[in-house]
């Protein structure tokens, strides 16, 4: 299979749930302004949307929407139903709720503050995201959002929430949020993740995350991520 992504991009997630299924994944980087991918396809032609991530099965099928990704990886091996509780298991809707609350109020209005077009309204829709994150906060069930295990949810999450720094967001705001990065953080796959996407760690507390070119842009600087 191949994961076409951005380093440190929503596509970060289902990478995420690759490394943590053992699945083999082949990642391919795809350029922003040119839509050309690092093995020299126009992605356009494999996404018509332009964003990332996009899923190509061995059998040449594409799926889209990170989302969709994520739960068709977990259900395509046993494995899986630790990141996905089978069908018929309310635990499983409880973590497709999370991850439509995710998309929808967390992951596009975040993406609208790294746009400049919507400077003007960056203030609105910072206290919009604040106030999910207050309720996010206190809904966290355990160590992971729907308690004990760790879901394809967390990943998404994890993912959204690392982006944070670079939207004036503080999640120290919100302490069980933010105890939450630390904990996905540390975990041996995701470090993995982090690793092969060449991310540095840029916080003292180790838990942002970010590409070397990005930080040197803003005049940070961070240090390899090991596994």
């Amino acid at each position: 299979m191949k994961l076409y992504m951005h380093a440190a991009a929503c596509s970060l997630s289902p990478h995420i749930i690759c490394r943590e299924l053992g699945l083999d994944i082949e990642l391919v980087q795809v350029d922003r302004q040119t839509h050309r991918t690092s093995n020299g396809e126009d992605y356009l032609a494999i996404n018509g949307n332009g964003y990332v991530p996009a899923l190509m099965l061995d059998d040449g099928k594409v799926l889209t929407e990170g989302p969709a990704i994520v739960q068709f990886l977990a259900d395509s091996v046993p494995e899986g139903a630790a990141l996905l509780p089978e069908v018929g298991n309310i635990r499983r809707n409880e973590v497709q709720s999370y991850l439509n609350f995710i998309t929808a109020e967390l992951h596009k209005p975040m993406v609208l503050l790294f746009n400049p077009i919507y400077s003007s309204v960056h203030g609105e829709v910072r206290a919009l995201i604040s106030k999910r994150l207050a309720w996010l906060n206190g809904r966290l069930a355990g160590p992971y959002l729907t308690g004990d295990a760790f879901t394809v949810a967390d990943a998404y999450l994890f993912v959204c929430l690392n982006w944070s720094p670079w939207t004036d967001i503080d999640l120290k705001q919100w302490p069980a949020l933010h105890g939450f990065m630390a904990r996905v953080a540390a975990r041996p796959k995701v470090r993995e993740a982090l690793q092969a996407e060449d991310l540095e760690a840029f916080d003292a507390d180790g838990v942002y995350f970010a590409p070397h070119a990005y930080l040197a842009s803003s005049g940070r600087t961070g240090s390899p991520v090991r596994p």
